[in-house]
């Protein structure tokens, strides 16, 4: 890889760790290319951001392949969620404190299998209210921070598959299929009112885009040790 190379577009499979920001990934890619191929100016993005909270596949286009991150924004992706049930939270995730507790007695696989389809196909979902969404030219999650009341429209979204991989101790963990805005968050909460308790997305993590797989995709740091190896052969 050369200089010209890096300029003229590559696309990134990056694992971004837990507690980093999809920017944060962004950034340490883009220092570290400039860092170890002399570059002054370097476009860099990803095409669909990951929460703080969440693990997994981060596309990243490099120089022109910028141009192409709407491509990619589109197409379908995969999690695998764990959903605990017993306790809402404001933001639907571990971000907030529980803020509502729930009884759990009646939640079990078969309980769950029978409101699954529910969510399947193409379904009307409220957004979370701590989410990077626009209102007026601010991120409403800035408004529910600071008090404000904020309402969210419903937005059509599409969910192909929703798998049970385990349930035990009031966790579910799903793999789920879906289309561009689905909020994995709201699916949790929304799980939870559907079977007349609450529930929060303890864990998430993306495992496919499209095509693309989060196997072989490298963390940030291990993508800067990969530029630096290559200068060094």
């Amino acid at each position: 890889m050369t200089a010209e190379e890096v300029k003229a577009g590559k696309v990134l499979l990056v694992d971004k760790p837990l507690e980093w920001t999809s920017f944060q990934a962004v950034a340490k890619i883009r220092f570290a290319l400039q860092k170890e191929f002399a570059l002054k100016k370097l476009k860099v993005g990803h095409a669909g951001t990951l929460d703080p909270l969440a693990t997994g596949l981060l596309i990243i286009c490099v120089g022109k392949k910028t141009k192409e991150i709407s491509s990619y924004m589109g197409l379908n992706k995969q999690y695998i969620a764990e959903i605990t049930f017993g306790g809402t939270t404001p933001s639907y995730d571990l971000e907030s404190e529980i803020n509502e507790s729930f009884n759990t007695a009646h939640i079990n696989r078969a309980a769950i299998e029978s409101v699954l389809p529910e969510f399947l196909g193409t379904i009307q979902q409220n957004p979370p209210i701590f989410s990077a969404i626009k209102q007026g030219g601010v991120r409403i999650y800035e408004k529910a921070r600071a008090g404000e009341e904020v309402t969210v429209e419903p937005r059509e979204i599409m969910i192909h598959g929703l798998d049970i991989i385990s349930f035990q101790d009031n966790k579910l963990v799903l793999q789920v299929d879906c289309g561009k805005g689905t909020y994995i968050r709201s699916l949790a909460h929304d799980l939870g009112k559907a079977l007349h308790s609450g529930a929060h997305l303890s864990g998430l993590r993306r495992t496919k885009i499209g095509t693309y797989t989060a196997e072989g995709a490298k963390n940030p740091m291990e993508w800067a040790d990969f530029f630096s190896k290559i200068l060094e052969s």
